[in-house]
C-alpha cells in the first residue's frame, strides 16, 4: 500500500508538469549555442524557459558560417572569458552544429567547474545532407569553412573532439518538415539529421521525441527534459508535452 501510494504520488506530480518535479536552478551559468548559419534568436524560447527555472542564461551569438570548429571554438572561449564571471557551475545547452562546437570547447578549454551537457539534434556522427552537398558551391560559399567539417567522415575533425568524460544528454527529433532531405538520409531522422547520427560513445542517457530538426529547441518537451537532465542528469520518459 505504501508503495502504491508513493508511485502514484509521483505520477500525479510528473502529470501536473515540470515545475512541480525539478527544484529551480540557484543561478547555475547555462551556455546556448545554435546550430551553423542560425542566430542566438534561434535559442531565444530556450533561453527564457530556463531563466524561469532560475538560470543565468548565455545565449552566445557566434560567426557560424565564417570559420571551422577549431577557430569557432577559441571564439567561444574569448567570449566566456569575459562573461563567466562568477564561481558556479557551468552547464551547456546547444543545437546541431552547437553540439560539435561544444564537443571541440570541451575538448581545449574545459572549465573546472563543468556541469552537464544537453545536445538537441546533434550531426554527432556526420550528416548525409552535408555528404550529398558538400561539393555544392553554393552550400560550400554560403556555410563557409564549417561545411566541410559536417560530413559523415569525420578525418578533419576527430581529433578535435576527445572523449565524452562528462554528464552528457542527447535530444533527437523523429519528425520532418522537409522530405526532400529525409529521403536522403538513412532510417529515422528529423528532416536533417539521422537519430543513430546524434548519438554517441559515453553518452549519458539519449531519448527521442516528436520534433523536427529546425524547431526542436523551440518544443516545450524537449525544453522540459532540459531542466530535467540538468537536475538528475537524465531524462524523465514519463514527461509530456502539455
Amino acid at each position: 500500500m505504501r508503495f502504491t501510494l508513493l508511485a502514484l504520488f509521483v505520477l500525479f506530480f510528473t502529470l501536473l508538469g515540470i515545475s512541480t518535479i525539478v527544484e529551480k536552478s540557484s543561478g547555475d551559468y547555462v551556455v546556448i549555442l545554435y546550430g551553423i548559419a542560425r542566430s542566438s534568436d534561434n535559442m531565444r524560447s530556450m533561453a527564457d524557459f530556463l531563466e524561469t527555472q532560475g538560470y543565468d542564461t548565455i545565449n552566445l551569438d557566434y560567426p557560424s558560417t565564417k570559420y571551422g570548429l577549431k577557430d569557432l571554438a577559441k571564439i567561444m572561449h574569448n567570449e566566456l572569458a569575459v562573461r563567466l564571471v562568477e564561481d558556479k557551475p557551468i552547464h551547456f545547452v546547444s543545437h546541431s552544429m552547437g553540439g560539435l562546437l561544444v564537443r571541440v570547447y570541451l575538448n581545449k578549454y574545459r572549465p573546472k567547474n563543468l556541469g552537464k551537457t544537453i545536445m538537441l539534434a546533434p550531426p554527432n556522427n556526420g550528416s548525409e545532407i552535408a555528404d550529398f552537398l558538400k561539393n555544392n558551391q553554393i552550400y560550400r560559399t554560403y556555410y563557409g569553412p564549417a561545411a566541410e567539417e559536417l560530413i559523415t567522415n569525420q578525418d578533419l575533425v576527430k581529433n578535435l573532439f576527445g572523449e565524452v568524460d562528462y554528464p552528457l544528454g542527447i535530444i533527437a527529433g523523429n519528425r520532418t518538415i522537409d522530405p526532400l532531405s529525409s529521403a536522403i538520409i538513412p532510417n529515422e531522422d528529423d528532416g536533417k539529421v539521422s537519430i543513430n547520427s546524434t548519438k554517441l560513445e559515453g553518452m549519458s542517457d539519449h531519448i527521442v521525441i516528436e520534433a523536427t530538426h529546425t524547431f526542436i529547441a523551440n518544443n516545450k518537451l524537449a525544453q522540459k527534459q532540459t531542466a530535467y537532465f540538468l537536475q538528475y542528469g537524465h531524462f524523465l520518459k514519463e514527461l509530456t508535452n502539455e
